[in-house]
This record gives structure tokens, C-alpha cells and sequence, in this order.
């Protein structure tokens, strides 16, 4: 019995080989099959070989086991074994999972591999791949207290919150908590997120989000909160009031993030309450500059519309437009009384003109879509003397990619037809380059078509002329279109291009010698009896010519003028009717028109081939065919019925027909607004909106007007009681003369202007930026009065200022400093206070000391006072600035600084610490929940750099800034200087570029003393250059404003109107710097630098260059 059992088992183990053998064969085919596959997934692979490996090792294992339990093993270890070669055969099997390892590490406990996961599915969102079945697995991780994790799981949610409703709105509660999160990211996140679940239900909870979003402390997630309303508005349009609410609460943000985004809502939901606007027209014009490109666009044309709508139209021809205008916001009553009596037909609105003035610069963006946008904005609403500003910067436009060229081509074409002068100056911008696409030659070709004129057509047909040799037989035959125009409209030409027409008959090219015909037909009705010569040339090339339209034309001329050419007309239509069943059907009507015309004008000779025609089209295939020539024969040939028609068929086929108008293809497209999708379609597109047409009477103004609280009462004391010694003012010269006296006492270096400097100028440093950015906020206009204002200030004498010195007392600032603190910024303010009576004048004198030191020695003590004396009046003296920019720049940025946030400025003040130092301001803030402490400069460079430091910041309290003061000697250079700005725990590295303008310092002297220093200047000490400047501002005021912003020089007075000089020392070295700027004709001007210091002219040189052409 044991034998029997054993062979009885041995004999299952035989049978049981044959299988065992194929399974080892399809396992090594699959490692072979593998190995042969560039697979992506290298782990992947990896898993699939030792799964083979292990099945049939599992397989081989189970041949040394016997009895009847071996067989069950098999059949249990081969179950699992399938399913998992099933994962590994993922090619042949249609379920196949290939983000399984994904959903893994996402469903694991460790943080990095989650976060490893999510960087993987955000990549294959980017590369626009289905991740949409992992949202189970990503939803999970929503609640996740890892940030970066976090972040990403948003990122996911938005992409697919809208496709999977039922499984994102479990998480409403998580991203309802998620509003309240500290990172504003992650409440802009949630709030994306939750307003991207376009389900109805959940629109009270989305309305309650945007609402406390829209009031959030970042203005970050206030932009996202005005993105979230126009998706709940298409969501449901019942919440529209409500969301008017909120749009108009965002309209009043101030941060430059916010407004594109509110402006695009208030586009969105209700483009018609222009109401809402009223009051921020003149912030958004003023923030316009400052917000992100793509809000721009948004913003412009919003204003486009609005301004059509409460500005009165400019284009009148009796309209005086004068730049005096700008300053009409701001004047005074008594000017304004003045200006009324003067009778000026138009006189610009000044927030018309603040709109085009805050946009011109934009024509420099480098965003195509800004410039189109501003470019449109002066098309519909400048005077029509000041749009040509747009061209250049539309040309320029032109070196971009195809798309954008093919966008401001069109554009360009509907300019050109109404002012061919604005483009007239580049035409050759617009010549065809070989490798533009075919589009794009059209367009071109339409532009140059619309510029022709008597003065360039020579030079356009000679183009065409190359252009109809091309290889694109659609831009060759546009081009023998534009040709036609050309002789239309300028008729000195209209036989030349006839001529040259009648030439290109004898082309090869079919394509080309159709289109000639086609408008030479067209040229032919303009002047019929002088050209039979050409409809002769015509007929005798109708047999060569194959083309269906052209042989229409053809016949068409010989029915037209069949009288002028009586012995051809006829042979022509006998040879038409031996073809005519094989012609197209439009050459079939014009010989039924030939015939007929032919039969009423010479019937003797065609009246047989007339009725034979008329036969053959009877029975022709083509329906409109057999009508017309039923109805021609029952026209031409009189019987009983139709005796009476037959009278006037002479009149009906034979009338005298108008000459066709060759137009442009662009010419209606105006009536859509440009840079639209309407204007590019010609059709109007859905959501467009309509510019309305100007009003007659312009409405009330005084809705734009704001209520702004002047801080200048408040600011006043901290500048010291000087507003009691000076008599009283009109209020606007009350504003700048404060700002003048502040500058005065600034340069000075009286008390008052670091009066608060280190820890109690915290609250006057507050008051002072607050003040600034609401005066700056405004409009340019403000600074231009304020610095011909300062110049006034700065002008008044010495013994004013000192008396206004000695009666300003010394504030004192309750700020909670520290009592080290206190001292050392209370011993500072003492010391500046002792020396700032005589600080300009020890300045001016060793500089003037510097200079010779032979005037320091005397014999006596009066002999010292006179020589002093004459010094004074022969050798020029550090005088105050000019203007002073408000400008500031970052020197670090909050989120670097970690809460602390740090800008500096030039106040272009003779420094108190050093005479060869430029004096910097700079003002920090701290923008955290906490003190920073120990606030202090740490280490420089470069090695050896000469700098002033403030004194140590012991405590900064949160929200708090203060305004301190440095010295730096540049040593004349743009180097910019390095060093740490430390706080208690940090070091943070930043550096003070200066312009090279500020590295100067005013002086005064006269014309004569002037012509004197420059010519000891001459040869490689001056530097020239030729601008080209706007005529209007060929006057002393627009050419000293952008010099005196871009330098700290002194003006020189001048006693020729066309020549403007000014003068400046460097800091350091006290090199003479002498700026000419001489006007000449066609609105030309000649700028001259005369220094020893070459690389500084040549610098200063380029920048104001670009400053008095950009003035």
C-alpha cells in the first residue's frame, strides 16, 4: 500500500511537470519582455522581475512536496500570486492602477512622503495630466498641519473641486476653519477653494466668506475675496445686490494688489453702476501705475467707458487744449476767477486730463496688452494733437510674436484709415518680410495701401511691384488689390498702375493674371473711353486664361463696352458658345448677358448665336441658370405677352452702372471699440460692452470730489509754530509753503527735521508718511507745485530763517523709548540743534576753504571780514535743493526682514556728520505682533567704506515706525554700499544704490561766473547730445522739473530764453558739474555736461536724456 500511495503521487508530480514547465516559460517571457522596455518607473520594474522570480520559484517549490495537500497548496498560493502578476502585467490589463503608489504615500503617517506625493500630483496637473482619482486619497490630507502640505492639497482642490461636488463638500467645515488660519495664504487658499465647489447649497457659506474676506487685514486675500465674487455671481445671480456691497467696499481699498481684481469683479456683476466709481476715479487713475499689469488692462478699460460717459468730447476743432489745464483741480478761487474771464471754447476736464496723464506712461510697459490698452484709451479719448504719442509705441509692438503682431497690426489698419498721418513716419515699420506668415502680409499690406499718398506712392508701388513676384499667390493677389485701391484713390497714379496691370496679364501665374483682370475690370468703369486699347489687349488673352472669375470679368467688359469694341464682342461669344457646356456656371450668366447685349446692339450679327445660347441654357443643369435665360429670352425677344417689358430691355441690360468703390476692409471696424475681441472678429462678441457716445453737457463734477481731513494741523507742530510768523494764505499755498519750510529747515539741519529721529521721531516719522502718501496719492500735479513752491521757500533770506529757528522750540515726543534710547537721541537732537544755526555756513566755508587755502591768511581781523566778504560773492555757494522726490525705494522688504520693513530716501540736505557725505533717510517700520529690539547697522562694504550710522533702536514697538538719518561718502561713485541691518536675533544684508543725480549738491552762481567754469570744461571734460522734445514743453518750467529731478542742482539765471543753466559740486570731491540745455528749432534741444569727472557726465548725461524726452 505505501508503494501504490508513492507512485500514486509520484505520478500527480509527473502530470503536474508540464504545467510547472509552461509557468517557468511565461515567467522568464515576462522578465525578458520587461527587460526589452524602456519603462519610466524603474521601481516599477524592479517589482514586476522579483514577482516573477518569486512565482516561479514558488512554483518550482511546490514539485518537492507530495500527496494530496500539494495539489491544494498549489491551488491556494497560485490565487494571490494571479492577482499580483495581474499588477505586474499592468500593460495587458485594462484596470490597471498606475497611481497606486501615490495613493499610498498620501495614506501613509509620515509628512515628507505625503508631501512628496503632493509635489508629484501638482507636476502631473502641470503637464495637464488626469489626477482626478486621486481626490479621495488628496482630500484626506486637507486638515494637515503641515503648511507646504497644505498649500498643495489647495492647489489640487481647486483644480478639481468642480468635478468631484459630493466628496469636497465633507470638507466644508475643515476649509470654513481654514478662513481663520493666521497664513494669509491659506485663507486665500480655502477661500478659493470653497467658492470653486459650484454647488447651490453652499451659496449663503460662500456669501459669508467673501464678505469677512473682503475685510481681511491682507490685502491678499481681499484680492482673492473679488475674484470670489464673480464666481459666485455665476453661480447665482440673486446674490447681486450683495455682492454690489462688497464691490463697493473693495472699490475704497488703497492697495494696489486689490484694485484690478475689484475692477474686474465690478465688470463682472454690474458694469452699469458707473455711481460706483465717482468716488475712486481719481485713486484708481493715481494707483494705476502701481497695480500688476493683467489689473491694468482691467482698469483702462473700465475708465475708457467711464470717461466716454461724464467728459465732454475733446475732438473740436475750436478747442484750446493747454497743459495750464492740470493745474485747474488745484487752483486757487481768485485764479479760477481769472481763468474764466479769459473765452476759451474747451477747456479739458481736469480729471480727463489726470487720466491721460497717468496712463502715458504705460506706453512703455513691456505687457503688449497694457500698451494696446492705453493705446485704445487715447484713441477714443485725447485730443485728437495728442495721440500720435501711441504710434511709437504701437510699432515697437511690432517686434513681438506673430499673435501679438497679427492683434496691433489690425489695430494699426483701422488708425490708418481715418490718420494716415500718425503712421506715415515708419512706413517703413510695415514693409513685408519674407518670413511673415501670410496673415500678417495682409494686414501690412492693408496699413501701406491706407498711407499711400502723392508724396510716397512711388516708393509703395516699387514694394508692390516686389510683392507680386511672391510665392504666396494669396498675398500676390492681395497685393494686385491693393494696387487697384491705389489707383482709385490717388488718380496722378491711376494709368501708371493701369499700365503696369495690363503686363501682369501676360504673367504665368494664372492666380495673378485673374486678380489683374478682376480689377483691372473695376479700374476699367472709373475711365471706360480712354482705355479700349486695354479691353481689346483683354479679348485677345481670353483663350490663355483659365481661371473662372477672370474669364467672368472679361465677358462682363465685353457686354459693358460692347459698343466701343463692335468686331471683337461678337467672335468672343461665338467662341463661347462652342465651350459654353463646359464652363463653370458663373462664366455660363455672363454669357447669356454677352448675348443678350449683343442681340439689342448688333442682332444682325448675333442673333443666331444668340438663340443658340439661350437653348443651351434652357436645358442646363444649373437652376439659376435656366431662370435667367428664361427671363432674358422673354426680355430680348418680343412676342404678343410681353410687348411691354420688352420696350425698357434696352434700358434694363444696357444702363449706365456706378464705378465700384475700392474700400478697405477695415473701414467700419471702428465702430467697435480697439484691442476688443469684437474689433478683431468684426462681429460683436459676447459680454461686450458698448462705448457710449460723448455727452453734450458734461455732468457734475463734484461727484468725484472727496472729503480728505487735512493732516496739516496736526502735522504743524512737529515742524515747530512756524505758520504764526508768516502772513496768511490761500490755502493751496499754505500746503506747499509747510512743505517748503520743511525742506528749508531740513537742509538747514535745524532741529525739527530729525526732530523725532531714533526713538521719539516714531510718532513724526508716522505723521510725515502718512501725510506724503496721501498728498502723493492725489496726483503729479501736487508735486509739481510743490516744487516750484520749494523753490520760492528755499529763496527767502537767511535772517528769516533763523528767526524762524530761534522761535521754534525743541519738541519732545511721548513715545514709551527706552531711557538709554532717550538719551543718546536727546544728546544727538541737543547737538544738532547747537550747530544748526551755522551748520549750512560752516559748510559752504570749507568747501570754499578746500578750494584755496591763500584767502584763510590775513593780516588783520578786518582785512579777514572783507576778504571774506568778496569770497563769498565771487566763489559759488552750497545752496538749498531745487525739488526734492518724494520717491522711495525698499531697502528691506517686510517678508525678508521678518516683520521689519525698511525704506530709504534722499532728502539732498548738506549731511551735518561729514561735508563729503550724501545724507540718506530711512524710515523703518515694524510691521509684526512684537517688539524688535536692538535695531543697529552691523558690518559694511566694501572694505573701508565711509559711513555714519544711527544710533541703536533699543525697542521698536509693533506697528510703530521711526525715521532716522545716515551719512554715506559714495567717494562720486554708483557703487552701491553694503551692510547689515541687525535686529536683536538677525542679521539682515542690504544696500543703498545711489543715482548718480544724488551724489551732487547745488550751488549758486552767476551767468558770468558760469561761462567762466565752463570754459576751463572744454574738450574731454564736456559731453553733448541732441533730444527731440514735445513742443509744448519748450518752455523754462517743463525743462527745469525733470532736470531738477533727476540731479540736485542749482538753477543759474539766464538771460537768453532759449538756453537754461544750472550748476552743482559733487559731495565728494567738489568737481564742478555745469548743465546747459540750449532749445533750438523743430523742437530740438542740446544738452551739455561740462565736469572733470567724464564718467560721472556721461552718466548724468543718459539720465536726463531720457528724462526731458519722456518730460
Amino acid at each position: 500500500m505505501d508503494e501504490g500511495k508513492k507512485l500514486h503521487v509520484h505520478d500527480k508530480v509527473f502530470l503536474s511537470l508540464p504545467l510547472l514547465i509552461s509557468i517557468i516559460k511565461l515567467s522568464t517571457t515576462a522578465i525578458l519582455f520587461y527587460d526589452s522596455l524602456a519603462f519610466h518607473n524603474k521601481h516599477f520594474c524592479t517589482l514586476a522581475k522579483r514577482q516573477m522570480l518569486s512565482m516561479s520559484t514558488n512554483n518550482l517549490s511546490y514539485s518537492d512536496q507530495g500527496g494530496t495537500d500539494s495539489a491544494v497548496e498549489v491551488g491556494q498560493e497560485t490565487t494571490p500570486t494571479s492577482s499580483n502578476a495581474g499588477a505586474g502585467f499592468g500593460l495587458f490589463s485594462v484596470d490597471f492602477k498606475k497611481n497606486e503608489d501615490l495613493k499610498e504615500m498620501l495614506e501613509s503617517n509620515k509628512e515628507s512622503l505625503k508631501l512628496e506625493a503632493m509635489k508629484r500630483v501638482v507636476g502631473l496637473i502641470a503637464k495637464g495630466k488626469n489626477a482626478s482619482e486621486l481626490f479621495p486619497a488628496v482630500v484626506k490630507n486637507v486638515a494637515s498641519k503641515n503648511i507646504e502640505l497644505k498649500k498643495l492639497v489647495y492647489v489640487y482642490l481647486v483644480r478639481y473641486a468642480e468635478e468631484q461636488q459630493d466628496l469636497a463638500l465633507l470638507s466644508i467645515s475643515t476649509f470654513q476653519r481654514a478662513l481663520k488660519d493666521p497664513n494669509q495664504l491659506i485663507r486665500a487658499s480655502a477661500l478659493r477653494v470653497l467658492s470653486s465647489i459650484r454647488v447651490p447649497i453652499i451659496v449663503p457659506i460662500m456669501m459669508l466668506a467673501i464678505k469677512e474676506a473682503a475685510s481681511d487685514m491682507s490685502p491678499y486675500v481681499r484680492k482673492t475675496s473679488a475674484h470670489a465674487i464673480q464666481k459666485l455671481y455665476s453661480l447665482d445671480q440673486d446674490q447681486k445686490e450683495l455682492l454690489i456691497e462688497v464691490i463697493e467696499k473693495l472699490l475704497k481699498d488703497k492697495s494696489t494688489l486689490v484694485a484690478g481684481s475689484v475692477v474686474m469683479a465690478f465688470e463682472e456683476v454690474c458694469p452699469d453702476r458707473i455711481d460706483l466709481i465717482h468716488k475712486n476715479y481719481r485713486k484708481l487713475c493715481n494707483l494705476l501705475v502701481d497695480v500688476e499689469e493683467w489689473g491694468q488692462v482691467v482698469i483702462i478699460s473700465m475708465l475708457t467707458r467711464y470717461a466716454r460717459t461724464q467728459f465732454t468730447n475733446p475732438w473740436k476743432e475750436e478747442g484750446v487744449f493747454d497743459e495750464r489745464n492740470e493745474r485747474a483741480f488745484y487752483e486757487s478761487d481768485e485764479e479760477k476767477t481769472r481763468d474764466e474771464t479769459e473765452a476759451k471754447p474747451y477747456m479739458m476736464d481736469p480729471d480727463h486730463r489726470l487720466l491721460l496723464r497717468n496712463t502715458k506712461p504705460l506706453l512703455q510697459s513691456r505687457n503688449t496688452a497694457v500698451v494696446m490698452s492705453v493705446a485704445q484709451l487715447y484713441w477714443h479719448l485725447a485730443p485728437k494733437n495728442e495721440v500720435s504719442i501711441i504710434t511709437k509705441s504701437l510699432v515697437r509692438l511690432l517686434r513681438s510674436h506673430r499673435e501679438v503682431q497679427y492683434i496691433v497690426l489690425q489695430n494699426i489698419a483701422t488708425m490708418s484709415i481715418q490718420r494716415k498721418g500718425m503712421f506715415e513716419p515708419y512706413m517703413k515699420s510695415f514693409y513685408v518680410r519674407s518670413t511673415d506668415a501670410t496673415h500678417i502680409k495682409s494686414l501690412k499690406l492693408e496699413i501701406l495701401t491706407s498711407l499711400a499718398n502723392e508724396a510716397n506712392i512711388s516708393t509703395i508701388l516699387r514694394e508692390f511691384q516686389t510683392y507680386v513676384k511672391s510665392q504666396d499667390k494669396q498675398f500676390a493677389a492681395g497685393t494686385i488689390q491693393a494696387i487697384g485701391r491705389c489707383a482709385t484713390n490717388i488718380s496722378e497714379v491711376t494709368d501708371t498702375c493701369l499700365n503696369g496691370l495690363v503686363l501682369l496679364l501676360s504673367n504665368r501665374d494664372e492666380t495673378v493674371v485673374a486678380e489683374s483682370v478682376v480689377v483691372i475690370r473695376k479700374l476699367l468703369q472709373i475711365q471706360p473711353t480712354q482705355h479700349s486699347d486695354i479691353i481689346k489687349h483683354m479679348a485677345q488673352l481670353f483663350d490663355n486664361i483659365t481661371v473662372p472669375m477672370a474669364r467672368a470679368s472679361i465677358l462682363w467688359l465685353m457686354g459693358e463696352y460692347c459698343e466701343r469694341v463692335p468686331k471683337i464682342a461678337p467672335d468672343v461669344l461665338r467662341k463661347m458658345a462652342k465651350s459654353f457646356t463646359s464652363e463653370e456656371d458663373i462664366v455660363k450668366l455672363q454669357t447669356v448677358n454677352l448675348a443678350a447685349k449683343l442681340y439689342l446692339t448688333n442682332s444682325k450679327q448675333t442673333k443666331l448665336l444668340t438663340q443658340y445660347i439661350l437653348n443651351l441654357g434652357k436645358y442646363d443643369q444649373n437652376y439659376d441658370i435656366r431662370d435667367r435665360t428664361r427671363f432674358i429670352r422673354q426680355l430680348i425677344v418680343p412676342n404678343d405677352k410681353n410687348g411691354a417689358l420688352s420696350k425698357y430691355a434696352h434700358r434694363i441690360l444696357l444702363a449706365p452702372k456706378p464705378a465700384p468703390v475700392l474700400e478697405s476692409a477695415y473701414k467700419d471696424r471702428d465702430r467697435y471699440q480697439l484691442g476688443t475681441l469684437s474689433h478683431t472678429i468684426n462681429t460683436k462678441a459676447s459680454g461686450y460692452l458698448e462705448l457710449s457716445d460723448w455727452p453734450a453737457v458734461a455732468p457734475d463734477q463734484s461727484v468725484r470730489n472727496v472729503e480728505v481731513i487735512e493732516p496739516v494741523k496736526e502735522w504743524a507742530p512737529s515742524l515747530g509754530k512756524t505758520g504764526k510768523s508768516k502772513p496768511a494764505k490761500s490755502s493751496d499755498d499754505k500746503f506747499y509753503s509747510d512743505s517748503g519750510e520743511e525742506e528749508e529747515e531740513k537742509g538747514s539741519g535745524s532741529s525739527s527735521s530729525e526732530d523725532g529721529s531714533s526713538s521719539s521721531s516714531e510718532e513724526s516719522g508716522s505723521d510725515a508718511e502718512s501725510h506724503v502718501q496721501k498728498n502723493s496719492s492725489q496726483s503729479s500735479e501736487e508735486s509739481d507745485k510743490s516744487s516750484s513752491q520749494s523753490e520760492k521757500s528755499s529763496s527767502e533770506s537767511d535772517s528769516e530763517k533763523k528767526e524762524r529757528k530761534t522761535k521754534t522750540p525743541l519738541q519732545k515726543k511721548t513715545v514709551k523709548p527706552t531711557a538709554k534710547d532717550s538719551d543718546s537721541d536727546e544728546n544727538g537732537n541737543i547737538a544738532k540743534e547747537a550747530n544748526s544755526s551755522s551748520a549750512e555756513e560752516s559748510y559752504s566755508d570749507s568747501d570754499s576753504d578746500s578750494e584755496s587755502d591763500s584767502d584763510t591768511h590775513t593780516d588783520s581781523d578786518s582785512g579777514t571780514e572783507h576778504k571774506k566778504e568778496t569770497k563769498s560773492k565771487a566763489k559759488p555757494k552750497v545752496s538749498g535743493p531745487a525739488f526734492v522726490p518724494e520717491k522711495s525705494h525698499d531697502l528691506l522688504h517686510r517678508m525678508t526682514g521678518k516683520g521689519l520693513s525698511a525704506q530709504y530716501q534722499f532728502p539732498r540736505q548738506p549731511c551735518l556728520y561729514q561735508p563729503t557725505m550724501v545724507s540718506v533717510q530711512i524710515s523703518l517700520t515694524n510691521t509684526t505682533d512684537h517688539p524688535l529690539e536692538q535695531i543697529h547697522i552691523g558690518d559694511r562694504s566694501p572694505t573701508g567704506l565711509n559711513m555714519h550710522c544711527f544710533n541703536t533702536i533699543e525697542c521698536l514697538e509693533p506697528e510703530a515706525s521711526v525715521t532716522v538719518f545716515m551719512g554715506i561718502d559714495f567717494n562720486d561713485s554708483t557703487q552701491a554700499a553694503n551692510f547689515q541691518l541687525c535686529t536683536k536675533e538677525d542679521h539682515f544684508s542690504v544696500s543703498i544704490q545711489p543715482a548718480i543725480g544724488e551724489l551732487l549738491l547745488p550751488i549758486t552762481m552767476t551767468e558770468l561766473d558760469f561761462r567762466k567754469e565752463k570754459g576751463k570744461l572744454l574738450g574731454m571734460n564736456e559731453s553733448s547730445a541732441t533730444i527731440t522734445m514735445a513742443a509744448e514743453n519748450m518752455t523754462s518750467q517743463p525743462i527745469s522739473r525733470p532736470v531738477a529731478t533727476v540731479a540736485n542742482l542749482g538753477v543759474v539765471p539766464s538771460s537768453q530764453g532759449n538756453v537754461h543753466r544750472f550748476a552743482g559740486k559733487t559731495a565728494s570731491s567738489r568737481a564742478v558739474v555745469l548743465v546747459t540745455v540750449e532749445l533750438r528749432e523743430s523742437s530740438t534741444a542740446l544738452i551739455t555736461i561740462n565736469t572733470e569727472k567724464s564718467v560721472m557726465g556721461s552718466m548724468l548725461l543718459r539720465d536726463l536724456k531720457l528724462a526731458l524726452a519722456q518730460a
